[in-house]
């Protein structure tokens, strides 16, 4: 029997599993509840094998089983686990990491630039206040000038090699900002202007040091296909199934 066969005959097993595990219209015991929570989980595992060997898309295996007596709510559901298989979804940035140090620092984009401004406080930020609060608000503490931090962390060969959170120093270490990847970087530019992202005209050439003081480290991702289980038992047993 092939691969995709043999996937198609296991889930025809589980919907007869279910059928006897699925009791017309009365109160839902603890017992069958767990027996339809077992009996879900073994089908998405199945319907992710089929994904994988090309026989249909995730929540398949679950719409075909919402006509099974008593799940009638579980389609509805099957259409929320197939939206996931468009690709990775994307969580906040691991904390303590490069990335981290971006979504910090862009909570200051529009900030007036100040002249050895370090905190709101004092109406705005220059370039190194910047880069010092944003570390500070990860608990990190580092010197407050360009000139010292542009010592902090290890050196980057080039610009090549740059990752979201490294920092980039210029005019012999009087500017600092934050690379952002895709040659953008957040920085504090001069006075009459604000904290705000552009692209980059810099090169190796024209920058002093590309220092990585943070481990990099995007968000958190979930692969594309895969379904909570435990979360859609739970959301079955609200409904009354």
């Amino acid at each position: 029997m092939s691969g995709i066969a043999a996937v198609h005959a296991r889930i025809a097993e589980i919907q007869s599993q279910i059928q006897a595990v699925s009791s017309p219209p009365t109160a839902a015991s603890a017992t069958s509840g767990q027996a339809f929570a077992s009996t879900l989980s073994a089908a998405v595992a199945t319907e992710q094998a089929a994904a994988v060997l090309g026989g249909t898309t995730a929540g398949g295996a679950l719409s075909g089983l919402a006509g099974t007596t008593g799940l009638a709510g579980l389609g509805g559901l099957a259409g929320a686990a197939g939206t996931t298989t468009t690709g990775p979804t994307s969580g906040p940035a691991q904390p303590g990491t490069g990335a981290a140090l971006v979504e910090s620092a862009k909570k200051y984009l529009g900030v007036p630039y100040v002249w050895g401004g370090e905190s709101l406080a004092e109406g705005g930020l220059d370039c190194s206040g910047l880069v010092q609060l944003a570390f500070k608000d990860m608990g990190i503490d580092v010197p407050r000038v360009a000139r010292q931090q542009m010592h902090i962390g290890t050196e980057v060969p080039s610009l090549a090699q740059a990752q979201p959170g490294d920092l980039i120093v210029t005019r012999g270490g009087g500017h600092i900002g934050i690379y952002l990847g895709d040659n953008k970087l957040l920085h504090a530019p001069r006075p009459g202007e604000q904290v705000e992202i552009r692209e980059m005209f810099e090169t190796d050439a024209t920058i002093d040091t590309i220092r990585r003081v943070l481990p990099t480290g995007g968000p958190a991702q979930t692969a594309a296909g895969t379904v909570d289980v435990s979360r859609l038992a739970v959301e079955l047993a609200a409904g009354g199934l």
